[in-house]
């Protein structure tokens, strides 16, 4: 039985826990990102098939509003709040649970997901990558898949923005 998108979509960490015991007890490999995921775009859509393919569970920790205002892309954004952005990355097939992280970074959430990949974009160092150090020390990898070029959502609100100026 599939659970419902809604059903995917984590504040709680308690909860995140019970899941996460029931999945290891299933003998499943948890692979873990984050990120904003504000306007999902193409190159999301592809480095979350990826990240899925590594393992049998992907969890997705996205910024909180209040966590993504501290990342320094401007004080509009997100532009989709937090509700609206988790709702669509549960919604995608590769996706099995999303968690919501108040903290200017993921290494909480990932101290409780204990993920047995962690992954990041190419775009990422390995020293850049928030969790690898804690991650490696526990037995878990850290993957870096390939950056896909031509899509950001920086590129798209300019596109809008610059749209909206030529009418």
């Amino acid at each position: 039985m599939s659970t419902s998108i809604k059903q995917r979509i984590y504040q709680n960490r308690a909860d995140v826990s019970d899941l996460l015991e029931l999945w290891r007890a299933g003998d499943e490999t948890i692979v873990f990102t984050n990120g904003v995921f504000d306007l999902l775009h193409p190159g999301h859509v592809l480095y979350l098939e990826q990240a899925a393919a590594l393992g049998t569970k992907l969890v997705i920790g996205i910024n909180s509003d209040m966590s993504a205002k501290t990342l320094g892309k401007g004080d509009h954004r997100p532009i989709n709040d937090q509700s609206a952005r988790a709702l669509v990355m549960a919604g995608l097939r590769s996706v099995d649970m999303v968690v919501l992280f108040d903290e200017a970074t993921p290494l909480e959430l990932i101290q409780v997901v204990r993920p047995d990949i962690l992954v990041k974009g190419g775009d990422y160092t390995m020293n850049q990558i928030v969790g690898a150090q804690e991650v490696m020390a526990y037995g878990g990898s850290v993957q870096q898949l390939d950056f896909v070029e031509g899509y950001s959502t920086t590129a798209i609100e300019q596109k809008i923005l610059k749209a909206g100026l030529d009418t």
